[in-house]
């Protein structure tokens, strides 16, 4: 008599749903967190804000015709919107500063915080300026449109106005 080794296992049917299960649910979470990394790094991150990013991408979400007037008031009163960002940017130097001081002087502190938000105002003011002056020129869809803007996007889930 002669003793041979036992037959392997038959490998069942739910060991190979559970590999395929497993597989794809690591390829998914792969993909997502790929996404994900993408979008923060990629995306955002090489963008600096500039007035000019600014009217450009209120200027896509116009019609053709009334993003040009957009873009034209912007190229009118760019000067001011210039002076107003370098003004802004001195401001916000000044506040680095009065942070890094020794000794620290919370009063001049609270004076830079406050010269950096009148600064801020006027150029707010200079882009609203620009806003304006072209919605007057702008056909009510245009003006819908760049009503309906909104920096961030949209999940779908808000009310609508």
């Amino acid at each position: 008599m002669t003793v041979s080794p036992p037959a392997p296992a038959r490998a069942g049917r739910w060991s190979r749903w559970i590999l395929f299960v497993s597989l794809a649910l690591n390829l998914f979470f792969i993909g997502a967190w790929a996404a994900f990394a993408w979008r923060h790094f990629a995306w955002e991150r090489h963008r600096p804000w500039t007035p000019a990013t600014r009217i450009e991408r209120l200027a896509a979400a116009l019609p053709a015709g009334d993003a040009e007037k957009l873009r034209s008031q912007f190229r009118t009163h760019q000067a001011n919107i210039e002076e107003a960002v370098a003004s802004y940017r001195q401001a916000q130097r000044g506040t680095r500063e009065a942070l890094r001081a020794e000794p620290f002087n919370a009063d001049a502190l609270r004076s830079a915080m406050a010269e950096a938000r009148n600064a801020r105002g006027k150029l707010d003011e200079a882009l609203q300026d620009v806003i304006a002056s072209a919605g007057a020129a702008m056909t009510p869809e245009g003006r819908r449109s760049l009503a309906d803007w909104t920096p961030y996007r949209r999940s779908g889930n808000e009310k609508s106005r």
